[in-house]
């Protein structure tokens, strides 16, 4: 089965508090989905029109659950309190195997 992954590539932080208080619930709210924080924020190097803000890798076990913990009531607190703080890119998608 196909591994899951949120990418997130952050392209302006407006509000470092909602950020913060996000990040406060979206943790737990992956954990009990299954995700594994893979990279958040290291070093990045970007080519092209690609942006070093602030990168975010998050591993699941299925394209499935991926998709499950995104929907999930504890992510969407998360992402109520995230509001317009930032703009970001977000997806959701399937690994090769």
């Amino acid at each position: 089965m196909a591994k899951g992954y949120w990418v997130s590539v952050y392209r302006a932080i407006s509000d470092p508090e909602r950020l913060t208080a996000y990040d406060k619930l979206a943790g737990p709210a992956v954990q009990a989905g299954g995700g594994r924080l893979l990279s958040r924020g290291s070093r990045v190097v970007a080519h092209e029109a690609g942006n070093t803000q602030r990168v975010v890798l998050i591993e699941f076990d299925s394209f499935e659950q991926a998709v499950a913990a995104h929907e999930s009531e504890a992510y969407q607190k998360a992402l109520a309190a995230l509001s317009d703080g930032v703009e970001r890119d977000f997806r959701i998608i399937e690994g090769l195997d």
